[in-house]
């Protein structure tokens, strides 16, 4: 709450006309312009002044001026224009963040069940790979699935010193729907349920549909338009819950 207000001290600070547009989430944000000299000259000033009065200052360790071809990380993911054609993908510091957080938890449990790796990791894998999954990360998503694994071959063999490849693959990455998937084959009160860990790669990449600027949920001209949007939403859901991922 504290910085709302800001994008209006900075239209107000910039001549009228200017392309200029501000981009926020809770306490980070972004504000994009035509030149250098209209960010430094008229933006920054007009921020640093805003935040004064409230007692704050921006953060010169995170405050830059990039061009877009260069790129910038916003929310953990990456903005950049290739050749003209805006991507965002997912930032690395934000990959090796998440795969050191990976690592720890396989180096934290070194006697724990294959089931319970699995417990642990799936709504961690799952949950970093559905924030980023509107996004250009399909090649990210192999390279951490690829993390993944060496972490968890590493720690199998760890348990089992003195046994072979062969053995440990049938052991831990036999069992599951697919090949080379670690996985746990448990029997409880007469039931047999399988534990396969999830794959980034596996959850399907959705490219977001931008809501049209006019539309307005509450105006009934646009009700059938709102209605195609939540049946879309709805069967994504249902394909995605189809997945053979426990």
């Amino acid at each position: 709450m504290t910085l709302d207000g800001m994008e209006t001290i900075i239209k107000q600070a910039v001549p009228k006309g200017s392309k200029v547009n501000y981009i926020r989430y809770a306490d980070d944000f972004v504000v994009t312009g035509v030149s250098k000299e209209l960010l430094e000259q008229k933006v920054i000033p007009a921020i640093v002044d805003f935040l004064k009065t409230r007692g704050l200052e921006l953060s010169q360790e995170k405050t830059s001026i990039t061009r877009i071809e260069d790129g910038f990380d916003f929310l953990g993911q990456n903005v950049r224009k290739y050749k003209g054609k805006l991507l965002i993908t997912p930032a690395r510091k934000n990959v090796r963040s998440f795969l050191d957080k990976i690592r720890k938890i396989i180096k934290d449990s070194p006697n724990a069940k294959p089931e319970d790796m699995i417990r642990q990791l799936n709504p961690k894998i799952r949950g970093w790979a559905n924030y980023h999954r509107h996004i250009v990360a399909t090649e990210t998503f192999r390279h951490v699935d690829m993390h993944i694994f060496k972490g968890i071959w590493s720690w199998a063999k760890k348990r089992h010193p003195n046994k072979g490849a062969d053995w440990i693959r049938r052991k831990y990455f036999s069992k599951g729907t697919h090949k080379w998937s670690f996985s746990a084959i448990v029997q409880a009160k007469g039931k047999t349920r399988t534990y396969e860990l999830v794959r980034a790669a596996r959850i399907p990449i959705r490219w977001y549909a931008k809501i049209k600027g006019k539309a307005h949920p509450y105006d009934p001209a646009y009700e059938s338009y709102f209605r195609e949007r939540d049946r879309i939403k709805y069967q994504e859901r249902t394909n995605q819950s189809c997945l053979p991922i426990p």
